[in-house]
């Protein structure tokens, strides 16, 4: 099991004025090799939930353990913690900093008081592993790359420090579609790869229909739903939860509305394509 979460509740600015329970008794398990979705409106404690996997929020109410570490302890593992969880923030390229590639994407191993070899290799391997030619860019400046390439840095700063569970929050925020599926894409190489269990804020449900193996919803704080995609798109109230549906899941409504027998699991333009086919060829034979 990569977390265990049991009874998870944070509140902001307890005991004065503007106090806001932002996470209500939150508990789940998170098995590794899962691809976790997060889903929710504005303000439903998504990012909250987040920054409890690596101790940028300090844990006070609950129990959260993260791999091997224990956050209920009285003087956690931060640093390990961090090392293991690799948090990809929402625009990361806003926090690339340093002079060169090759030095920000570094500051994670130098920090992990690593020695100069097994920091040069981790940095090669990360820029590489995020589809970057390293000998190109390891001089150049991050802030003279694309917007693209930035967050392609960003994240391989994530992964120069070899962590086993990698937590993106809207990673695809901000970007074109071209931009957005080599994002995905990437995310997909990475799971297959490096990092097997992924979690993933994010408010594009065609993410969520064509790469989660599992969604949750929080609403308000509480979790209200925690099941797979196909069975999230198949409830009656998900417009009611403030959720859209997936494009292809939609379209599979539309056609359902006027006889055609179309699927639930309809999620993907993959599945509602064959759905369609299946429908034709029983409609001619």
């Amino acid at each position: 099991m990569s977390i265990s979460i049991k009874h998870l509740s944070y509140t902001y600015s307890k005991g004065t004025p503007f106090e806001h329970k932002a996470l209500d008794d939150i508990s789940l398990n998170v098995e590794e090799g899962e691809f976790l979705a997060i889903v929710g409106h504005t303000g439903s404690g998504k990012s909250t939930f987040l920054q409890h996997l690596n101790g940028i929020i300090k844990l006070t109410e609950g129990e959260v353990k993260v791999l091997d570490i224990d956050l209920n302890v009285r003087r956690p593992d931060y640093k390990k913690l961090r090392f293991s969880v690799g948090m990809v923030f929402q625009y990361p390229e806003y926090q690339l900093f340093d002079e060169t590639v090759e030095k920000d994407v570094g500051f994670g191993p130098r920090n992990m008081k690593l020695d100069g070899e097994e920091i040069k290799a981790r940095v090669k391997e990360a820029i590489e592993l995020v589809g970057l030619n390293f000998e190109d860019v390891k001089e150049k400046s991050p802030f003279e790359l694309s917007g693209g390439q930035k967050r392609r840095v960003a994240i391989a700063g994530v992964l120069a420090m070899r962590p086993k569970i990698l937590v993106l929050d809207e990673p695809t925020a901000g970007l074109d579609p071209l931009g957005k599926r080599d994002i995905l894409e990437l995310v997909q190489k990475l799971r297959e790869s490096v990092c097997p269990t992924v979690i993933m804020v994010t408010h594009d449900m065609d993410i969520v229909s064509a790469y989660a193996t599992r969604a949750i919803v929080l609403q308000k704080g509480k979790m209200i739903f925690d099941g797979t995609p196909q069975e999230l798109f198949a409830l009656d109230n998900i417009k009611e939860l403030g959720l859209d549906l997936s494009a292809s899941a939609a379209i599979a409504e539309e056609l359902r509305k006027v006889g055609f027998n179309i699927s639930t699991n309809a999620i993907t333009p993959e599945i509602l394509v064959e759905e369609i086919l299946k429908e034709i060829g029983d409609d001619n034979a």
